[in-house]
């Protein structure tokens, strides 16, 4: 028989010091709870247990701090599960265990969800897109909430009348961007695809979007928002309002999410144009793949790692008795410039 080469714990132990940056002995240091290793090595190579996918040996697993509910809407825009896994790691860095609690249609409601949550007596919870950025929904779930002493912060849609703290990209700014970017290469006719006007991101997104039509093209609000179509926030959504839109003359599509720019792409092939070639869409969000669709999608980058950290860090001190003030912090949204977009028509 040929020798075997190495066990499998000596080659674990190689891949955790590769992944940690720390010899081998150091990592058999820390896993037999050895004492003479630094606090911040000794972190290193539990986090690289943790990346490569370990369990970590029962005497090194931290107690849980309590457990941190996270209700999302359904999973299947890409941006949602891509903020639960920011927030789900930053809450485990913490010692915190997530909860994540989903919406799905016909499933359970945001109400039965921080029912389901405050039952199990959760530390906190962080809602993402939830009914309060609705601006029809009532606010007052979230004063029994808080009646009930149970911090929570708010991603994505601010109310004044919610006494919590929230945590947003800037949509008036990322509309901003986009149509700057569209104008530059020549475009005049600018149409906005986008979800129901009822939700908060929605209105600041035509506010930023007329202002920039405004500014960079001398449009009067009602011309600007002639070139708005409202549709729902999917693949189907942004195909109806592309088609739309292109039917109104527009040569370039902004659109509210990656997965209604992949709708809008959809609806112009079937017309026979071509991206980029004869109509420039752009996304919001920059989600996971979307780099590598045909062709490589122009987004609106949203700041997940920021976004998700912040609201992880403001929620814990909310539950460490420092409750941040009711405000909002805005993140800054960045341009993606790939091949979905090029020069409007008649310009080289």
């Amino acid at each position: 028989m040929r020798p075997v080469q190495s066990t499998p714990m000596t080659a674990r132990l190689a891949d955790i010091a590769a992944q940690a940056g720390v010899s081998e002995a150091t990592v058999s240091r820390v896993l037999n709870g050895k004492p003479g290793v630094a606090t911040a090595t000794r972190e290193s190579v539990l986090a690289a247990l943790d990346v490569l996918g370990y369990e970590r040996p029962v005497r090194l697993r931290q107690r849980s701090a309590g457990l941190v509910g996270l209700i999302t809407p359904e999973l299947d825009n890409p941006i949602f599960p891509a903020l639960a896994q920011v927030i789900g790691q930053a809450l485990t860095r913490q010692g915190y265990t997530p909860v994540l609690a989903t919406q799905t249609p016909g499933g359970s409601t945001e109400d039965e969800l921080t029912e389901m949550l405050v039952e199990r007596g959760v530390s906190g919870i962080i809602f993402v897109s939830g009914l309060h950025a609705d601006t029809t929904a009532d606010t007052g779930r979230y004063d029994q909430l808080r009646a009930q002493g149970v911090p929570f912060v708010l991603i994505n849609g601010f109310s004044a009348k919610v006494q919590a703290p929230f945590v947003s990209p800037d949509d008036r700014a990322a509309m901003q961007l986009a149509v700057t970017h569209l104008t530059a290469l020549g475009h005049t006719r600018i149409g906005l695809a986008v979800g129901p006007k009822r939700f908060v991101p929605v209105l600041r997104k035509i506010e930023g979007f007329v202002a920039g039509m405004k500014e960079r093209l001398g449009l009067t609000s009602d011309e600007a928002e002639e070139l708005i179509q409202h549709s729902l926030y999917s693949l189907e959504g942004g195909q109806a309002a592309a088609g739309a839109l292109i039917s109104r003359g527009c040569t370039a599509v902004v659109c509210a999410s990656d997965m209604m720019a992949l709708g809008a792409i959809r609806a112009a092939r079937q017309q026979g144009l071509r991206v980029p070639q004869d109509i420039s869409v752009v996304g919001f969000d920059d989600s996971p793949l979307i780099a590598f669709t045909d062709p490589p999608l122009t987004t609106i980058r949203q700041p997940v790692q920021a976004m998700g950290q912040a609201a992880v860090r403001t929620l814990l001190e909310e539950i460490g008795g420092t409750p941040a003030p009711h405000t909002e912090f805005v993140f800054m949204p960045e341009l993606v410039v790939r091949g979905s977009t090029a020069s409007g028509p008649g310009r080289a």
